[in-house]
């Protein structure tokens, strides 16, 4: 079965349209209005070969944290809605993902109870017109939406492109690993019987 999920969120303050297919190409069409934002998320598209359509409208005359943040929560419902019950998937996944002077770490349990664990220091308030902070803020949306457990940490690096890019990116990698299947793995990879 083809697992994928559409979702259209409207609020007063963002309208986003995204369509996420798990098992792509890494093909991706993204526009947030939010230039360094479009390109970490086709990052994570093409690393961890993930097809997504999205389209944000938000309200960038104010700033750029209900933009991101409410991205982050539909496509980590997205991500929900498109495992389903997460039959024969192995679950865990983690990289560490170097770039040039980076090294980051990425650890997540598609487990149905969601934990943010975020241990990255940015020096830079901005990268383009992508406030940093937000970095923290999106993977924590997506976190909680998703029911993940995910970790992401820091190991060495100091360019903020490149340790965000990375982060984006060593994502995208432990998704793909979490997300994959093992023939081993006939129900799901619990005692209790659920992942919930």
């Amino acid at each position: 079965m083809e697992r994928s999920a559409q979702i259209h969120r409207k609020t007063n303050e963002t309208d986003i349209e995204l369509s996420l297919l798990i098992d792509g190409f890494g093909k991706a069409s993204v526009n947030t209005g939010i230039g360094f934002f479009d390109h970490m998320l086709n990052s994570f598209c093409r690393h961890g070969f993930f097809d997504m359509a999205l389209t944000v409208r938000g309200d960038l005359h104010v700033d750029s944290h209900h933009t991101i943040e409410d991205t982050g929560i539909v496509l980590g419902e997205a991500i929900r809605q498109a495992l389903g019950d997460k039959k024969g998937i192995c679950r865990y996944g983690s990289f560490i993902l170097p770039m040039d002077d980076v090294l980051v770490l990425a650890a997540l349990d598609l487990s149905g109870r969601p934990w943010f664990g975020y241990d990255v220091t940015l020096t830079a308030e901005r990268v383009g017109s992508f406030d940093t902070e937000m970095v923290r803020e999106f993977f924590y949306a997506v976190a909680y939406s998703a029911g993940m457990n995910l970790h992401i940490k820091l190991l060495s690096g100091e360019n903020n492109h490149h340790i965000i890019e990375g982060i984006f990116k060593a994502f995208a990698k432990a998704l793909d690993a979490a997300t994959g299947y093992d023939p081993r793995i006939h129900d799901v990879l619990s005692t209790k019987g659920a992942l919930s």
